[in-house]
């Protein structure tokens, strides 16, 4: 194997571990965000706003993951 051959294989493994980082860390953000919300509705706290904020984070989120996941495909 060539110097530049491992070298590009070299820089696409840290590519696929930093996209896996990424989406590791958003779905993380998401387990955090799902307890947050759980805890919101079982107090039977009426705060729509951060109930809001946590459905919108999440999709943000899951967003991401999909781009990042489909990066990998290539």
């Amino acid at each position: 194997m060539s110097e530049r051959s491992k070298d590009e294989l070299i820089d696409a493994q840290k590519q696929v571990i930093g996209i896996l980082f990424e989406v590791v860390k958003r779905l993380q953000a998401n387990n955090d965000l799902d307890e947050e919300y759980f805890k919101l509705i079982l107090n039977e706290e009426k705060n729509e706003f951060q109930l809001k904020k946590i459905i919108d984070e999440r999709t943000i989120n899951a967003e991401i993951v999909g781009r990042l996941l489909k990066q990998l495909e290539t």
